[in-house]
């Protein structure tokens, strides 16, 4: 097999798993869109902008230069903020060749037309196989992982073969890799969580405790599942590390930015203060715009989503929102159980 990667994206994900790469073996073209990442890592092997007081193996390769980063490789990694990732995928349509394998670790959707990011990869790189396509995910933060702290992913492709090819290139003595059929529900799982991320940040800014925590995670993964499985995801994901693990590693976590950004929002600071302050992309926040849109579209019932919406986007207060929230009309915990077979004894 052959033992380079090319790695698109220099952030402190893409830095991190290119770390994880090295670490197996592997020489690491590592794609940055700034030329001062890259000179950064040349000179010093750090990228402290993203990953302050982490070495960098001598097998991560920096470029500014996307062509000399993906040619004659035959495995892709994709890391890029939502924001910037159908640019990114239409100028490397440009350069990669039809036979390669792509995998993606990006956990957010498009933000005008809120597909997923493996749908954006098929849309811009058609002559990419759809059986050479997968997607990374589960409870990870960036900063554990430079760390080489024990850490458990997802890799999600329709073929398993790309799954397990990715897998042994992943796995290692900290991080384990589980393959998943389901790339559906596992790019679902780790964008939805980042809405719910928000919430409990935001819940935790007001000083709500620990109760109300524990129900925004627990009633937020009931919303996950409810959109995903309507959107074709099996609900069996949800369960697992792509859905509720990254649930709980990403409401719960110092270093969730998602997190960070609700507890300033719930501290009364403005969206465009938090976003100000942030050195890196909070997801959640396009991702709450685009599963408003979705559950609108599809007629699903998303009470959290839709007051974390009100905070970002209509200027609602967060205290306002929760007091909504509570004041929802009585119904069953399970409610799509519920709705077809629970019967009360008389």
């Amino acid at each position: 097999m052959d033992r380079s990667i090319a790695v698109i994206g220099a952030g402190s994900w893409g830095t991190a798993l290119a770390m994880v790469l090295a670490d197996n073996g592997l020489k690491v073209n590592l794609w940055a869109r700034r030329q001062e990442v890259v000179d950064e890592i040349q000179s010093s092997r750090t990228n402290s902008r993203y990953l302050p007081d982490v070495q960098l193996p001598e097998t991560i390769v920096p470029t500014s230069n996307l062509e000399q980063a993906v040619k004659d490789q035959n495995r892709v990694l994709v890391v890029m903020p939502s924001v910037a990732f159908r640019d990114t995928m239409k100028l490397l349509s440009l350069y990669m060749h039809s036979d390669a394998k792509l995998i993606h670790a990006t956990k957010g959707f498009d933000a005008d037309s809120q597909v997923r990011m493996s749908q954006v990869i098929r849309e811009e790189i058609p002559h990419l196989h759809p059986d050479h396509l997968a997607v990374l995910s589960g409870p990870s933060h960036a900063e554990e992982v430079s760390r080489r702290c024990p850490t458990t992913v997802v890799v999600a492709s329709r073929n398993q073969s790309t799954a397990e090819e990715f897998q042994d290139l992943f796995m290692n003595s900290y991080f384990r890799v589980y393959t998943n059929p389901d790339v559906v529900g596992t790019e679902l799982g780790g964008a939805l969580k980042n809405i719910i991320a928000l919430g409990v940040g935001l819940s935790d800014g007001l000083q709500f405790g620990d109760n109300a925590k524990a129900a925004l995670m627990t009633r937020g993964l009931m919303e996950i599942s409810r959109l995903g499985i309507k959107l074709g995801a099996a609900q069996m994901t949800f369960a697992g590390l792509a859905g509720i693990g990254d649930l709980i590693v990403t409401c719960t976590s110092k270093h969730s930015r998602n997190w960070r950004a609700g507890y300033q929002l719930g501290q009364g600071k403005t969206l465009d203060e938090v976003l100000s302050s942030m050195n890196m992309v909070v997801e959640g926040v396009n991702a709450t715009k685009a599963a408003f849109l979705l559950a609108s579209r599809h007629h699903v019932e998303m009470p959290i989503t839709s007051a974390i919406y009100q905070v970002l986007f209509a200027g609602k207060s967060p205290r306002d929102a929760v007091e909504d929230l509570m004041g929802r009309g009585k119904t069953h915990e399970m409610e799509e159980v519920a709705r077809f077979s629970i019967n009360w004894e008389s």
